[in-house]
């Protein structure tokens, strides 16, 4: 009988609606005490990583800062540097956009959080969507979904040149880039960070497929998630990539009760709390393309003014085929409470995921923070070590990629299929 699959689990501090704000044990967004709580936290569970996202500009909804929105977002890569000196084993992955940075400046920095971690770095890749982050930036305006991602291939393939060449000369010369000298740095513990990429774009998936690590995927439900990581291993397999060496890990939520029933009470008591009627009105609004403010939340959604087979008009089929309000269609498009139930319960949902080969683990999400994380590292990490599929320690000296199960990098990229 083959040995059981282990779980891979991550942590990401949430901002936006993933927080209910309005509890007490909710803290700062941008205290360092916060984010310490939640990698240690995640640290003491035998959690792979810990993700911080990013974003470059806040975002606005009819001239006002969007209420999803949370004012306050630290430089990524400055906060897991500083997280690098209060933890000894978890993974530390900023998120970075490959648009609004250089390759050079951004190999420094990573390798530096290598060296100065003793192999703990990676990199969430972004290419970032936002048409409005681009004003802060001198090539302004933003970049067409092929154009970032040519940008992107260029970028990964320059940095990995930096991260394998160390202090021995180098020179890149692309369409986008060009590089030429000595690094600052040797090549770091783990010869290169472990790369995580969020993609889900025929685009995003063949990008993965040629240079991602780990890829935080979209699809937390059992088959989707199957299809999904079918579909990458095959891209993966077709480059000649070992397909063992990218890992699939969806995001997910989880909400956790003494019995089931008491699980379920409570993911619709969080999900009220996360989608108050005002984030419901603007998020549905930006959807529609349309100012809803003044509509009350809990009546059916209007009809949008976009054309059928459009996302807003399937949204709209759906809250009619399913009795939706505002509000309620607000709450199933963007919350995940993937994991609902007691403690056993979630962690053999987990583990019989990953033996199905549906997800290699997940990065999970929690509802407060930076408390978060205490729930499921007190009652549900236990049962998963008992299964057998989750660590009871960190190997001592082990790299970010030693724990995830990967190959020890760089390694060139496989060749860009045209």
């Amino acid at each position: 009988m083959p040995p059981r699959r282990q779980v891979l689990l991550a942590a990401t501090f949430p901002h936006s609606v993933w927080v209910v704000w309005d509890d007490p044990r909710s803290g700062s967004q941008i205290d360092f005490a916060s984010f310490r709580h939640a990698v240690r936290t995640a640290e003491r569970g035998r959690f792979d990583f810990f993700l911080i996202a990013e974003t470059l500009r806040l975002r606005e909804h009819a001239g006002k800062l969007d209420d999803l929105e949370v004012a306050g977002r630290p430089h990524s890569p400055t906060l897991m540097s500083a997280l690098a000196a209060v933890t000894r084993h978890i993974g530390l992955v900023p998120t970075m956009s490959s648009t609004y940075n250089e390759p050079y400046e951004l190999a420094r920095q990573l390798a530096s959080l290598d060296h100065l971690s003793g192999g703990r770095a990676g990199w969430n890749i972004v290419t970032t969507a936002d048409p409005e982050a681009g004003v802060n930036f001198r090539r302004g305006a933003f970049l067409a979904p092929a154009d970032r991602y040519a940008r992107a291939e260029e970028f990964v393939r320059a940095a990995d040149t930096l991260w394998r060449g160390g202090l021995a000369p180098y020179r890149h010369r692309g369409a986008h880039f060009d590089l030429e000298g000595r690094f600052t740095l040797p090549p770091g513990p783990q010869g290169r960070p472990v790369l995580v990429q969020a993609g889900d774009s025929a685009e995003g998936r063949e990008f993965a497929a040629r240079h991602a690590d780990v890829v935080f995927g979209l699809h937390d439900q059992p088959e989707a998630g199957r299809r999904f990581r079918d579909d990458l291993r095959a891209r993966a397999r077709a480059l000649g990539r070992d397909p063992d060496a990218l890992k699939v890990m969806p995001g997910a939520g989880f909400i956790l009760g003494d019995t089931a029933q008491e699980a379920a009470e409570r993911s619709r008591e969080v999900a009220l709390r996360q989608i108050t009627p005002a984030i419901a009105l603007t998020r549905i609004g930006q959807l529609w393309g349309a100012d809803l403010s003044g509509r009350d939340p809990d009546d059916p959604p209007p009809a949008p003014a976009a054309p059928p087979g459009s996302p807003a008009a399937a949204l709209h089929a759906r809250a009619l085929a399913e009795g939706l309000s505002l509000r309620e269609l607000a709450i199933r498009t963007l919350l995940r409470h993937t994991f609902v139930g007691t403690p056993a319960e979630v962690a053999a949902r987990i583990d019989a995921n990953v033996q199905s080969g549906a997800a290699d683990g997940y990065i999970l999400a929690g509802h407060l923070n930076p408390v978060g994380f205490d729930e499921f590292t007190d009652r549900v990490v236990p049962h998963l070590q008992e299964r057998g599929v989750l660590r009871t320690g960190y190997r001592d000296g082990a790299t970010l990629r030693a724990n995830l199960g990967l190959p020890d990098g760089p390694s060139d990229p496989p060749p860009r299929r045209e």
